[in-house]
């Protein structure tokens, strides 16, 4: 009977996951032709193709999804079981995706802090739109993800709860009724930027998109500087030096879905607590949200004033 040698589908599930074939290698400590002998020889082991020569980048056939899929969960259990052999030093790598909207929140620390009672775990985080989270946990390329939804999601979650969507400002703000509105945002992948333009788009409203940046620092100065305003989740605009426009000049906006996602087949206690550990730290506290849908949806309550 064959076997695949598990460095093989290791090095598929990185250039996967690192969309890159240049990445890989540099990971690994070997050179790019290297890498790429590897994907081609279990191609051959295979029988057929797993990467999609026809698409731009590194894209997966529809075979080569199910591989990369099941190699996911072989590497697991090898990695496993090779953690009861050394001590629990077996490497690991968790893929983590944090929205835009929780960047400046306390997730590094808690990662921090996780890597001190698990030295053998690496990161590797990024952002995008919760579409591209919802496909990342459902194949497998995703571990743990802290995203927004503008609709209740259809993917189980280990923590979900709602945020009212809010417009923020400066002392700096100014909107001229005549004039398109100036938006601020993480990109168009946000959902915040979505619930903005769809706000206004149906009370008539034309906006025009003058900062746009993946540094939610950034976002800030923007803002700070009076260049437009930005939607953001009540209970994060906390976390940054802006205000909350309590009774703004535009339109009222609906509330966001935030949750804590784990990938589907997740079953390592380690990061089912962390997830919890998050979870904790950024759900807000009650009252601070206008209702959280867990165990039961509750009515809206009314805020005072920040």
């Amino acid at each position: 009977m064959m076997n695949i040698p598990t460095d093989l589908l290791r090095t598929l599930v990185a250039v996967v996951d690192l969309r890159s074939f240049t990445k890989a290698a540099q990971s690994f400590g070997v050179t790019q032709p290297a890498v790429s002998a590897q994907i081609k020889r279990l191609q051959f082991l295979l029988g057929f193709e797993l990467l999609d020569k026809s698409a731009p980048g590194v894209s997966l056939t529809l075979r080569g999804q199910e591989v990369v899929k099941a190699a996911r969960q072989m590497l697991s259990i090898n990695d496993h079981i090779l953690s009861l052999t050394s001590g629990g030093h077996a490497a690991r790598t968790l893929r983590v995706c944090i929205s835009g909207d929780f960047i400046g929140a306390r997730i590094p620390t808690l990662l921090a802090n996780f890597r001190k009672r698990w030295p053998f775990v690496r990161f590797i985080v990024n952002g995008a739109s919760f579409e591209q989270v919802q496909r990342g946990l459902q194949m497998g390329e995703l571990d743990l993800a802290v995203a927004v939804a503008k609709a209740e999601p259809a993917i189980p979650s280990r923590h979900l709860w709602t945020d009212p969507a809010v417009w923020v400002r400066s002392e700096a703000t100014q909107i001229d009724p005549h004039l398109p509105v100036p938006l601020i945002s993480f990109g168009e992948e946000c959902s915040c930027r979505y619930t903005a333009v769809q706000a206004l788009n149906r009370v008539g409203r034309s906006c025009e998109f003058v900062y746009t940046s993946r540094s939610i620092v950034g976002l800030e100065a923007a803002v700070v500087a009076g260049m437009g305003v930005m939607v953001l989740p009540r209970s994060r605009v906390g976390d940054t030096c802006l205000s909350i426009w309590e009774d703004p000049p535009l339109p009222a906006l609906p509330n966001l879905y935030c949750g804590v996602f784990l990938r589907e087949g997740s079953n390592w206690a380690p990061l089912e607590e962390l997830a919890d550990e998050i979870g904790s730290t950024v759900r807000p506290r009650l009252g601070e949200a206008e209702h959280e849908p867990e165990p039961e949806p509750m009515r809206p309550r009314m805020l005072g004033a920040g």
